[in-house]
């Protein structure tokens, strides 16, 4: 009779240690399956749109590149080891800049603009892949009631932004901010013909102490009628990049100002002109920061 109870009893226990076995291996292949899902689908908050296989090369410093370089079109690459030696290269605030132990350099103020020129006889900027990495350090005190932004930006279809010709400064600007929001904004010319900011979106925590890329793309479609912009990042600084905007201008993006400011320039566009012209600067831009910077570049592209 007791034999019999403890076979039953053995039977009961090993029924409920195979339930358990069950569940828990269950519960493990969906968690791991979970896991899969989710590092598969991580793109900054956004599902990925940039995958290996659309890459079309790699550049000099072994960077992903979305676009390939258009044929016999033009290619800057910075001088890692010497920035300022390089003659198309340029710092308009004259700013110094250190190197620093990672391998990267230093600039700091309330306004940076590191230029790319075009040297004579050369073609301009225009359909361009914008690439560099930077690591915020710390944001400045704001002294300069006219910059109030704290971003790095990098922007081309331009000239020289002086007030001595206002009309020089097309371009635009594909910026992220130090809180990882991220947008675009034009200028039709300076100072007067700034837009409000256009595709504004959070996409990654805050920036200051990490290393991060940054890809902004410029080009004409629906011949040369309009503009589309792309952004990407590299939020782990592991080669791997994301789209975070793309946007088409195509007219009705206007510029802020009134009219009568807006006209005062002369400049003879219209007050949502569509930026479809080549500049001679290209320029990587920020305000109210100090930054870290390294293998920037630009390249002519074919889309």
């Amino acid at each position: 009779m007791l034999s019999n109870k403890y076979r039953q009893f053995n039977t009961i226990i090993l029924a409920v240690y195979t339930k358990l076995f069950l569940i828990i291996s269950l519960s493990i292949l969906a968690l791991i399956f979970s896991n899969s899902v989710i590092e598969k689908s991580y793109s900054v908050n956004k599902d990925p749109e940039t995958t290996d296989t659309k890459f079309s090369g790699v550049d000099k410093f072994g960077i992903k590149e979305i676009y390939t370089t258009k044929e016999e079109g033009r290619e800057w690459i910075m001088n890692m080891s010497q920035p300022l030696g390089d003659n198309v290269f340029s710092n308009t605030f004259n700013q110094n800049i250190t190197r620093q132990t990672d391998g990267g350099w230093r600039i700091s103020g309330p306004a940076v603009r590191m230029n790319v020129n075009t040297p004579p006889g050369l073609p301009q900027w225009k359909n361009v892949e914008i690439t560099g990495y930077a690591k915020i350090i710390d944001a400045l005190p704001d002294h300069n009631s006219t910059v109030k932004d704290e971003d790095l930006s990098w922007y081309a279809r331009g000239g020289r932004h002086n007030t001595q010709v206002p009309c020089e400064a097309t371009a635009y600007i594909g910026g992220i901010y130090v809180g990882g929001s991220v947008g675009w904004k034009k200028e039709i010319w300076f100072t007067g013909g700034y837009t409000d900011e256009k595709g504004p979106e959070k996409v990654t925590s805050p920036l200051i102490g990490r290393w991060i890329g940054w890809k902004v793309i410029m080009y004409n479609i629906n011949n040369d009628t309009a503009v589309r912009l792309e952004s990407y990042i590299d939020n782990t600084n592991t080669n791997y990049w994301i789209k975070v905007t793309d946007l088409v201008d195509d007219g009705g993006w206007y510029s802020k100002s009134d009219d009568n400011e807006f006209n005062s320039a002369a400049c003879g566009r219209d007050k949502d002109y569509v930026v479809t012209n080549a500049g001679p600067i290209a320029t990587f831009r920020s305000d109210n920061l100090t930054w870290d910077f390294k293998n920037l570049s630009i390249r002519e592209i074919d889309p």
